[in-house]
């Protein structure tokens, strides 16, 4: 059980981070920023908040308080950034909170939240990637341009739907059916960041431009058809309380993608300073995005109306200002587009520095020697994400992403309490304040949600996190360096 709970100290985290030269240091605060903001205005804010308003057989909706909803997920957001920039500051390399738990809770609790990570950057990639895919169909059939059915519609919902079998063609008696955009835009995103980070961070700050750009216009034209009359009770809040937590639980899937800031800490010109500036500073800018849009929203149409995939594009549709409702398709695909790179960017950089601990092969914490980049780590998350996208449907790799953010919020704010308290006297560049009160909150905040979560979400949770353990115990044990140190003392 000792060698369980056995902890890689900071000092040895970074040294092991620095090892082989380390990864390019490029990007500053706005960078940073813009990296944030890039993960967070996605799918979240374009499709999860029509399911959070309406509800369904799952869970109730809030309504119009989506409002309150939105700020109950960004308050949880909030304080578990707070958590996070004390560890990026101080432990500025790679691994987000993989790392930050080996250094405070263990090799175990390691290895549960890089494993867990999984979730919120790979598959909940597939989920982004599957979305991108839907958007932008829309926007070329916007412009005139019809793609076959069989080229957009993922395989298993293909092979259910007569017509797309017909029309597809045959390998045999096989019809080739896939969802052909899903997978192109991970290629496109995986080539990205193979050549590099500044490249890739350059073309994201693009995307964040243009998707920021979208949401103002969506906020400007709605605004001339709000009806106040919208907010009032009782038609505020339909469900109570009840559907409040309910759908704070389902928008925080909006607020997801902050933490991949302190992914590339090792990539930050001054990580000390400039990690904490870009997870708070996008955390503001999106908390009073999305506050306007719930608000503008929920005053264009009634709330009931707004269990659908495109929430944005039928509410304009409502007020009859269907020109923009093209526009508001190019912005989610640019939306969408920076999410995947960020994700992609996180989701490689975790893997790099599981392998670097040894709790996964060697061959994952390669580092390209023109690029600087994890090249193979890369590539096998763009090929995992990529063919995902085109055979699977969204609702298959969608449920686990919030529940697993959660509980790897819950382990980074356990995780401040106790280097307080087993090393108070290293230097922290930024600190937690009113700790261990503050991270106590956050982990009520993340255990609201979680409650708030559907039983089946649970369960299936706990079902990834026993897969986990299986290659943790047959693999990882034998290969950890931390052990294999322990041994030779």
């Amino acid at each position: 059980m000792g060698q369980l709970l056995a902890r890689k100290s900071v000092d040895q985290c970074i040294a092991d981070g620095e090892a082989g030269g380390g990864l390019k240091r490029s990007l500053g605060p706005v960078q940073l920023t813009a990296l944030g903001v890039g993960a967070i205005v996605g799918a979240g804010i374009f499709v999860a908040i029509g399911s959070a308003i309406t509800g369904d057989a799952g869970h109730p909706g809030a309504g119009a308080a989506i409002v309150i909803s939105i700020l109950v997920a960004g308050v949880t957001s909030a304080l578990a950034a707070i958590t996070y920039s004390e560890f990026a500051a101080m432990i500025p390399i790679a691994g987000s909170a993989y790392t930050y738990a080996y250094a405070t809770l263990g090799e175990l609790a390691a290895w549960i939240i890089g494993w867990d990570l999984i979730l919120e950057y790979a598959v909940g990639n597939i989920a982004v990637a599957i979305g991108w895919a839907g958007y932008f169909d829309s926007f070329l059939r916007g412009l005139g341009i019809t793609l076959p059915r069989w080229l957009v519609t993922d395989t298993l919902s293909g092979l259910h739907d007569a017509a797309v079998v017909a029309a597809a063609p045959h390998l045999g008696s096989i019809p080739l059916v896939f969802n052909l955009p899903a997978f192109a835009i991970v290629a496109v995103i995986t080539w990205l960041l193979v050549i590099g980070t500044t490249e890739s961070a350059w073309v994201n700050a693009t995307m964040v431009a243009l998707k920021v750009g979208i949401i103002v216009l969506f906020l400007a034209v709605g605004l001339a058809f709000v009806h106040t009359a919208q907010w009032t009770s009782p038609s505020f809040a339909p469900n109570g309380v009840r559907g409040i937590g309910a759908g704070a639980a389902i928008i925080f899937f909006a607020y997801i993608g902050f933490d991949a800031v302190s992914t590339a800490s090792e990539e930050a010109r001054n990580p000390k300073r400039d990690i904490p500036i870009g997870i708070i500073a996008s955390l503001i800018i999106c908390t009073l995005l999305f506050t306007a849009i719930a608000l503008v929203l929920t005053g264009l149409i009634p709330w009931d109306q707004l269990n659908v995939p495109d929430p944005l594009a039928v509410a304009l549709r409502y007020v009859h200002a269907d020109w923009a409702t093209g526009i508001l398709s190019l912005g989610a695909v640019a939306a969408m587009t920076s999410v995947l790179l960020v994700f992609q960017l996180g989701q490689a950089r975790i893997f790099m520095s599981m392998a670097r601990d040894g709790l996964l092969p060697p061959w994952a914490a390669r580092i390209h020697p023109k690029y600087r980049t994890p090249h193979i780590t890369t590539i096998v998350t763009g090929v995992f994400v990529g063919v995902f996208a085109a055979f699977a449907p969204i609702g298959i790799v969608l449920e686990l992403t919030n529940i697993g953010t959660l509980f790897a919020f819950i382990l980074v704010a356990l995780g401040i309490i106790i280097l307080r308290r087993v090393d108070p006297d290293r230097p922290r560049p930024f600190r937690t304040p009113w700790v261990p009160v503050l991270p106590i909150i956050s982990i009520a905040f993340c255990l609201y949600l979680i409650v708030n979560l559907p039983l089946v979400t649970q369960l299936r949770f706990v079902a990834w996190l026993a897969v986990g353990a299986l290659i943790y115990f047959f693999y990882s044990v034998r290969h950890s360096k931390v052990r294999q140190r322990a041994a030779a003392r």
